[in-house]
């Protein structure tokens, strides 16, 4: 998968709790969702430069605050899913993503997301490549 199909996957799989994802895909819109934000904000900021003229900066404020919350909120639900269909490849339940939440903990599922996965299909679906 190259990174245009990863990154519309990401897109219109954003809650897909149940599906596979591979490691490429994964990868690349990981790659993404680390870059993106940057002109995002710049958007928000320009969106609400252009309120700021009818409006006090303090609702100005709020409303940029808002589109960004917005923004974070998906990229939030949208990288959970992505990880979780990431450890359905191999064929893990997604709750082992919970082990993120202790030290040491990250090290197992760090090594999970660089792992290949299974070739062929197992209990949550088709080979996605």
């Amino acid at each position: 998968m190259n990174f245009v199909q990863a990154v519309k996957a990401y897109f219109t799989k954003w809650n897909d709790f149940r599906s596979r994802s591979s490691r490429s895909e994964y990868w690349w819109a990981t790659l993404f969702v680390t870059f993106a934000p940057f002109p995002l904000v710049l958007v928000a900021g320009f969106i609400s430069a252009i309120f700021s003229l009818g409006f006090s900066p303090e609702t100005v404020e709020i409303i940029r605050a808002i589109l960004i919350l917005i923004m974070y909120v998906f990229i939030i639900i949208a990288g959970t899913c992505l990880v979780i269909r990431r450890f359905h490849d191999l064929d893990k339940s997604g709750w082992w993503y919970l082990l993120v939440f202790t030290i040491v903990g990250i090290i197992p599922v760090i090594y999970w997301l660089c792992c290949k996965g299974t070739d062929e299909s197992n209990r949550f679906g088709d080979d996605p490549l």
